[in-house]
């Protein structure tokens, strides 16, 4: 009996930290979006953020991207009386590549739908005139390649866990946003998925989900594909 009432008291504490988490994933939906068939999508290379992001070292959070929760956001306060000059750090085109790469393996497995592939995309730009697939708007690129829709996105911050599983100072970071854009130009859907990995006493659904152990940026990144593939309002399992 003491053994299940401490059972019992940890399922309650955890559910109550769980709901004091917050969300990682967000998403939003257009209210035109029903006038719009989405079948075929065209996924277009995500592209990083080109300004500096603050790195998150000795316990330090400082801003994150928007979409981040607030209880991420909080400024360390400086040992010395000096003004404190944060390390900075580009995030890198590699980054891109791979929430690319996720996103497009987790969409590709969802029935009802046809992914065309970031390679395309890059050809349809050049088509169009345009070595840099980043210069072309998205609706052109879906109605290059007769798509329903494409599916853009940027990674807003990607930074790997200093340590291993067991301890990790910072730990790992993650965030990026996705839109998806007919060929008229309207926006149907954006999601946004942010996740800096946090202790059992502030993320008690995160710790189990990671196995109590400190991931990589590439565990989170993929986490954040799967959900938002998840969330993705098109396709057989979404009707």
């Amino acid at each position: 009996m003491r053994m299940l009432g401490r059972l019992l008291v940890l399922c309650v504490v955890g559910m109550v930290v769980a709901s004091c988490s917050g969300t990682k994933v967000t998403t939003k939906l257009s209210p035109q979006s029903s006038k719009y068939r989405v079948q075929r999508v065209a996924l277009v290379p995500f592209e990083t953020m080109e300004t500096p992001q603050a790195m998150q070292l000795d316990a330090r959070t400082l801003p994150a991207p928007p979409g981040a929760r607030a209880s991420d956001i909080s400024v360390g306060i400086p040992t010395s009386s000096g003004m404190y000059e944060p390390a900075m750090s580009l995030v890198s085109p590699q980054a891109a590549e791979k929430v690319t790469d996720l996103m497009w393996s987790k969409l590709k497995a969802k029935p009802g739908l046809t992914i065309l592939s970031p390679n395309e995309a890059v050809r349809a730009a050049r088509e169009l005139g345009s070595d840099a697939v980043s210069a072309v708007p998205p609706h052109k690129i879906a109605q290059r390649l007769d798509a329903d829709a494409a599916l853009t996105g940027k990674v807003l911050v990607y930074q790997e866990r200093v340590g291993s599983r067991l301890g990790a100072n910072p730990p790992a970071t993650v965030g990026f946003e996705v839109r998806l854009v007919a060929p008229d130009g309207a926006v149907l859907w954006e999601g946004n998925y942010y996740e800096k990995q946090r202790p059992m006493t502030e993320d008690f659904v995160g710790f189990i989900q990671r196995h109590g152990m400190f991931v990589t940026a590439s565990e989170l990144a993929s986490y954040g594909a799967t959900r938002l593939a998840e969330e993705f309002p098109f396709g057989t399992a979404a009707q």
